[in-house]
C-alpha cells in the first residue's frame, strides 16, 4: 500500500508541474510513468502475501474477518485486505517469581490458599499452541493479545480454584502429580472452548511458609528413619531364620548319622582307615588296638 501512495503522489507532483509551467512537460511525463510503474509496483506486492512457517493469515476487510486461513507459503490476496499473522507453533507462558525468569518482569508467582489454610506460592510454566482452523474466531472474539486475556488469567484462577482441595503437605510431597493433573484437566477444558490447545502444565516449584516447610522436611526425614530402621530389622530377622535353618540342618545330619552307626560299621571303618595308613608309603603311627594293645606300624622298614 506505502508504494502505491508514493505513485499517487507522483502522479499529482507531475499534473502540478504540467500546469504550473510549459517546459517542465517532459519532466511531468517522467513523473506519471514513474508514479504509474510505481503504483503497478505496489498493487504487485499488495496482491501478494508472504507467511512464514509455523504461522497462519487470518484476513480482514474493513473490520469484518474472513474464516478463510492463508497457511505457509505465497498467498494472493486482495491488496485492501490486513492481513494478521498468527503463531500456531508451540507456546509457553512462564509465572515465577524469580526476578527475569517469568514473561512478566518482577515476581509473577502464584499465590494460593489451601485447604488448612496456607499461603503458598506456586511457580508454573504453561506450553500451549493456537488451534488453526480457530484462529479467525480468536481474533474475532479475543484479538492478537489472547496470552494476557485468556492464557494468563484462566491459569491463575483455576490453579486457586484447585488448590483448595488439597493440603500445603500433599502440594508440597504425596499430591504433587495429583494437583497437576486435576489443574491441566480443568484448564484444558477452558482452552478448548477460546480455540486454545493445552498441551502441558509444568508445576516449577511450590514454596511453603518456613516453619511449615521445616516441619514438614522434618517429617519426611524420620519416615525415612523408620522405613531404614524396618529394613535393618527385616535383613536382621532374615539371618537369624537362616541361622536356625543352618543349626537345623546340622542337628537332623549329626542325628541320622549318630542312628545309622553301629559297632559293626565303626570296625569297618576302622579297618578302612588301618589299610590306608598301611599302605601309605611314609607312615609311621601307634594304633591302640583291642584291649587299649598299642601296635606300631612303620612302612619304610616292614616292621610292626
Amino acid at each position: 500500500m506505502v508504494l502505491i501512495f508514493i505513485g499517487l503522489i507522483f502522479l499529482v507532483v507531475a499534473v502540478v508541474a504540467k500546469k504550473q509551467r510549459e517546459d517542465l512537460q517532459k519532466v511531468a511525463k517522467g513523473l506519471n510513468i514513474a508514479g504509474l510503474a510505481i503504483i503497478a509496483l505496489g498493487l504487485l506486492t499488495s496482491c501478494i502475501k508472504q507467511i512464514d512457517a509455523g504461522q497462519i493469515g487470518v484476513q480482514s476487510l474493513f473490520g469484518k474477518v474472513s474464516n478463510e486461513i492463508l497457511y505457509s507459503g505465497l498467498n494472493v490476496i486482495n491488496p485492501l485486505v490486513d492481513v494478521k499473522t498468527i503463531d500456531v507453533k508451540t507456546q509457553n507462558y512462564t509465572m515465577s517469581g524469580v526476578h527475569d525468569e517469568g514473561d512478566k518482569e518482577g515476581d509473577d508467582a502464584i499465590r494460593v490458599l489451601t485447604a488448612d489454610g496456607l499461603e503458598v506460592i506456586i511457580d508454573l510454566t504453561v506450553l500451549y499452541r493456537v488451534i488453526s482452523n480457530e484462529a479467525p474466531k480468536i481474533v474475532k472474539e479475543t484479538g492478537l493479545d489472547y496470552r494476557d486475556k485468556i492464557v494468563r488469567p484462566l491459569t491463575r484462577t483455576k490453579i486457586r480454584d484447585n488448590a483448595v482441595y488439597f493440603t500445603a503437605i500433599d502440594l508440597y510431597s504425596t499430591k504433587r502429580d495429583l494437583f497437576q493433573g486435576r489443574i491441566f484437566k480443568s484448564i484444558e477444558e477452558d482452552f478448548k472452548k477460546r480455540g486454545l490447545v493445552l498441551e502441558q502444565l509444568l508445576v516449577r516449584n511450590i514454596t511453603l511458609p518456613a516453619n511449615v516447610k521445616g516441619s514438614i522436611e522434618d517429617k519426611i526425614r524420620a519416615e525415612q528413619d523408620a522405613q531404614k530402621m524396618e529394613f535393618v530389622l527385616q535383613k536382621e530377622k532374615q539371618e537369624a531364620e537362616r541361622k536356625r535353618v543352618e543349626a537345623q540342618g546340622i542337628a537332623d545330619y549329626q542325628k541320622i548319622i549318630s542312628a545309622g552307626l553301629g559297632d559293626k560299621q565303626l570296625q569297618y571303618e576302622q579297618i578302612q582307615v588301618l589299610k590306608g595308613l598301611v599302605t601309605s608309603p611314609n607312615s609311621k603311627v601307634i594304633v591302640l588296638g583291642k584291649g587299649n594293645t598299642p601296635v606300631i606300624l612303620d612302612t619304610k622298614d616292614g616292621k610292626n
